[in-house]
């Protein structure tokens, strides 16, 4: 494998994060509960990350102003025009996945 300097590998890492955002932002039809039962992570998920990494910097950046990044508007636009109420299918999933221990 060759060998990637720090700041190189640091940009291709933004790049797929920019990439993984625009990408969820078109996919509005993919819900939150179904990212979380398939990957264990969604949309908030990687807003808290990014306002964790900026707290870590020292950073000031909400939680809102973090949701507005990763969902491409504020989150209460986003969730009155996409988000739609979790089937119980999708509930039972989610709340089996939360009891598995990690």
């Amino acid at each position: 494998m060759t060998e990637i300097d720090p700041t190189t590998q640091t940009e291709l890492e933004a790049a797929v994060y920019r990439r993984l955002v625009a990408h969820l932002q078109t996919r509005t039809d993919v819900q939150n509960i179904d990212l979380m039962n398939l990957a264990g992570f969604c949309r908030n998920c990687l807003s808290n990350w990014l306002k964790d990494a900026a707290d870590g910097k020292g950073l000031p950046l909400t939680k809102d102003a973090a949701r507005e990044q990763v969902y491409g508007m504020p989150f209460a636009a986003w969730k009155a025009k996409h988000q739609t109420e979790a089937s119980p299918e999708q509930q039972a999933a989610f709340a089996a996945a939360q009891a598995e221990p990690h």
